[in-house]
């Protein structure tokens, strides 16, 4: 009886559940969809993290259900007729009403808060912030290949392309015609265009697996690594160029090459994530990994004398916490440094977690960008293993000396000494002493040290150095006479052993000079700890001669020594001069979780960044994949994947492959591009039916491939292929192709422009040299950045100067000249000239009026000049087809 009535009482309490939501219409709001919009349009500029007005924000859900100044919560869930939240929202008196001083709410937007309030006021997660889990392919099964899905039944990408396009009654357009299908992979992949001998190749192929035999050949091309390192330097901000007024050189050209490389290797995306932020704290890093760190050397550097050091050193850890989360995170993380996120789960304090990551790095915005990697000439580095090896066994002097000998680090630079008396920061890299002039280092670890090394210049004879200890009255621990030079050299400088840190007082001494001469300058010093070899005069003289070798130097990241650690402080309302609070590193708590496993560096950063509890960083990479192949992102914000940026269509679909590419693919790029463009989805016509362009006018349903504009670097690239002048060479220094005279113009810059020599002016666009202040005026007019910033999105822009750069720019118009040369010898008449040249450039014949009319415009042309008639025809012609919107527009 008691199990009959358990029973009934069940039966009883699920119908009714059903019968009041079937009859009284309570399905349940859904927080993200429903009412997240609303208060992010109406609500949350006056009630989140910048504004709390009234002590009522609506950011965080236990600030919604706080109490607010009124002494009560203004949101009670389950009871919206005594939350005062909605009371707000419809009442008379328009002073009491909210939006304060705004039109109100409709009638659908306050049901649907009202409906949220009375079912709980549940809090919901942002799509993109809800750990990734496996996507069900929709509309699967073992019946699926067998019926209707033809070419794309091998690859799921299509099914949910194609469950989308049937709910809103499209479906998918036809394979594109092969000639478009292979230039359409062969610029996605490599970016370059086919040549006609590649085209004919993959024309004549008659087996079935000629598309992905392509696939596979370009992905073994090594243009592969050149074009894909194209779209990360975007993110990297890379640049040759230091920026600010400036803007002198900067050497850093290896770090573009490792990525090329990287690309190429096919390396996986998680280690390629790991030595860019943190290669050199990895296990006995190699050059390679030192040189992967380049990613976070690109920052800015203001060189100018008289700048505040500290402060341009503060500016490049904030941007490199920006590009961080810019870079594999995809949300606008930057707002969190002066305020919590209006929008977004993230605390003011939560940026100042991730800004202790990058706050403890030797980069001091010095002027010769230390600290870097020396690369020694080939005789010298035979020097320097020899001299590694001739060491004591003890593993610590040879490791401690092998690094300092290739980054002469640990050092303090000059700017790092204070309290002058009689003396001088000389142009913002030099102490300079008078006669009894001083100045202080401050609190200097002396534990273990036996000598001072110092980097200095004494032009006059009689100098002399004394260091007192804790004043200017304290303990001698070391006095030296010095040589008169007038060139720096190296001093090693015995000191009394000490222990733990003090403030060092350095003192001159010289009274033969004039008040107004410096005894020395100084640029760096470091302290040693006793060398093994101090009392040999020959090894000591190899020491210095390796230091003092020259070197090819590449900025890179290296952690501050454990002596000298800094400590991170919240910024309020993110002014670098106003310290709140101490904050050790972390990450927001509204992600996966920073466990004790990942240890409190860039090492743990980067490891807690490809966790496989991120939210985040799959995701956005994959969008971008997504978005160099089809124009648009599934995510078409590729910067901003939080609440506040566009929803995505496939959502599903990008989960999806989000998950195939880190689980499945081991994070490996060239198998997830591979996997993209075999589907049938990228392999379609971008012929738009009628009815596409009602349903789908900006095909975020897919049901067309998109005709997008080639990348600056394409254009150019391609100019180059197509007229035989391209050169293939990799890698190196960048260059200097032709360029109108009076670009680059600054004030007290060192760098001028001169012209590349020979077949130097014909390489890739990626080894065109980028100057911030003066980027390179094809790549800036076609929507290139200057690289000042990360920049994730390149928005496309349509002008008549692109039109006439395609017409007039010397690069453009010389490989016009070429490929009107290579067109005279590949045809006895005209027309059959013409015919060629077009094939050539775009794969495909020409149509009859388009022969007709560049016919008559050779005549034309060849009409306007007396001297080599022909070829000027040509050129015109070429020239012509080359400003063409089918040249630039990928199909």
């Amino acid at each position: 009886m008691r199990v009959r009535s358990i029973i009934f009482l069940s039966t009883f309490l699920i119908l009714g559940t059903i019968s009041w939501k079937v009859f009284f219409n309570e399905e349940e709001v859904d927080y993200s969809t429903e009412v997240k919009p609303i208060l992010n349009k109406h609500c949350i500029s006056c009630h989140g993290g910048v504004k709390k007005q009234g002590g009522f924000s609506l950011l965080f859900h236990n600030e919604a259900l706080a109490k607010t100044k009124s002494g009560k919560p203004a949101i009670v869930p389950f009871h919206p007729e005594q939350s005062d939240f909605i009371a707000r929202l419809t009442h008379q008196d328009a002073e009491e009403r909210m939006p304060y001083k705004k039109e109100p709410l409709s009638d659908k937007e306050i049901e649907v808060l009202t409906k949220w309030v009375k079912q709980g006021a549940k809090w919901g997660e942002h799509w993109a912030y809800v750990a990734l889990e496996n996507e069900k392919v929709p509309g699967k099964s073992v019946f699926s290949s067998l019926f209707g899905f033809g070419a794309e039944k091998e690859n799921d990408i299509d099914y949910f392309v194609k469950d989308k396009l049937k709910e809103a009654g499209l479906s998918m357009s036809d394979e594109a015609d092969r000639e478009i299908l292979i230039r359409r992979v062969y610029l996605d992949l490599i970016g370059l265009p086919p040549t006609p001998a590649q085209r004919r190749l993959h024309m004549e192929d008659d087996s079935d697996e000629w598309y992905e035999k392509m696939v596979d050949g370009l992905l073994k091309n090594p243009a592969f690594g050149e074009r894909w390192a194209s779209m990360w330097l975007d993110l990297a901000r890379y640049a040759d160029s230091r920026g600010y007024q400036k803007d002198n050189a900067r050497n850093i050209w290896q770090y573009r090459d490792w990525v090329i490389r990287a690309y190429n290797d096919n390396m996986p995306f998680d280690q390629f994530t790991t030595e860019q932020l943190a290669g050199d704290l990895l296990p006995d890093p190699d050059k390679n990994k030192y040189v992967a760190t380049g990613f976070h050397r690109n920052t800015m550097n203001n060189d100018e004398t008289g700048t505040v050091d500290e402060e341009f050193r503060v500016a490049s850890v904030i941007d490199r916490v920006n590009t961080t989360w810019d870079v594999w995170q995809g949300t606008t993380f930057s707002c969190v440094q002066c305020h919590s996120h209006p929008y977004d789960p993230f605390k003011h304090e939560d940026y100042y977690k991730s800004m202790a990551f990058f706050n403890n790095q030797r980069d001091e915005d010095t002027q010769d960008e230390a600290p870097f990697y020396r690369e020694f000439e080939k005789e010298d580095e035979v020097r320097l293993v020899s001299f590694i090896k001739s060491l004591p066994p003890d593993s610590k002097y040879k490791k401690d000396l092998s690094f300092f000998l290739r980054t002469l680090e640990p050092r303090h630079h000059a700017h790092y000494a204070d309290q002058y008396v009689n003396g001088a920061l000389l142009g913002d890299r030099n102490i300079g002493l008078r006669n009894n002039g001083s100045c202080r280092l401050p609190a200097m670890e002396l534990t273990g040290k036996s000598d001072l090394l110092m980097n200095l210049r004494n032009p006059n004879p009689g100098g002399k150095l004394e260091i007192r200890k804790g004043s200017l009255t304290g303990e001698v621990i070391a006095s030296v006479s010095l040589d008169t030079m007038s060139q720096n050299k190296l001093y090693t400088i015995p000191i009394k052993e000490t222990t733990g840190k003090h403030d060092l007082y350095l003192l001159a001494r010289n009274a033969r000079l004039k008040p107004n001469q410096d005894v020395f300058t100084a640029n760096w010093f470091v302290f040693l700890d006793k060398l093994p070899f101090r009392e040999d005069p020959v090894m000591m003289k190899e020491f210095f001669s390796l230091i003092s070798a020259k070197t090819k130097n590449t900025p890179i990241m290296l952690e501050n020594h454990r002596d000298y650690q800094r400590n991170t402080h919240v910024f309020e309302r993110g002014n670098w001069l106003v310290h709140g609070k101490k904050v050790e590193p972390g990450m927001p708590a509204s992600l996966n979780a920073y466990t004790k496993d990942y240890p409190k560096n860039r090492l743990g950063l980067a490891r807690w960044l490809v966790d496989k509890n991120n939210p985040l960083t799959s995701r956005v990479i994959v969008n971008r994949y997504w978005e160099q192949l089809f124009g648009r992102g599934i995510v078409e914000t590729l910067e901003d994947f939080g609440s506040q940026g566009s929803k995505p269509v496939h959502q599903h679909l990008l989960d999806y492959l989000s998950v195939k590419y880190r689980e499945e693919m081991g994070w490996k790029p060239k198998d997830m591009l591979k996997y993209i463009v075999m589907s049938a989805t990228y392999r379609q016509s971008s012929v738009i039916s009628d009815e596409a362009k009602k349903k789908d006018p900006l095909n975020y349903y897919y049901s067309h491939a998109p005709q997008v504009r080639l990348s600056s670097e394409m254009i150019r690239d391609q100019a180059l292929v197509v007229s035989n002048l391209l050169n293939p060479e990799m890698y190196g220094k960048p260059v200097l192709p032709y360029q109108p005279e009076g670009v680059w113009q600054a004030v007290n810059s060192s760098l001028n422009y001169k012209q590349s020599e020979g077949k130097e002016n014909y390489r890739r666009a990626i080894y065109t040299f980028v100057r911030r202040t003066g980027p390179y005026p094809q790549q800036l007019t076609f929507d290139a950045p200057s690289r000042e910033v990360c920049t994730q999105r390149r928005i496309r822009t349509n002008t008549p100067l692109q039109a006439l750069q395609l017409l007039n720019d010397p690069v453009f118009m010389e490989a016009s000249k070429a490929m009107g040369a290579w067109m005279l010898k590949s045809g006895k008449k005209t027309d059959d000239r013409i015919r060629l040249g077009y094939q050539k450039i775009f794969l495909k014949d020409i149509k009859k009026e388009d022969l007709a009319a560049l016919t008559a415009l050779y005549n034309k042309a060849g009409s306007r000049t007396q001297k080599d008639k022909e070829l000027f025809g040509m050129t015109i012609v070429a020239n012509t087809m080359m400003n063409l919107d089918e040249f630039v527009t990928k199909k």
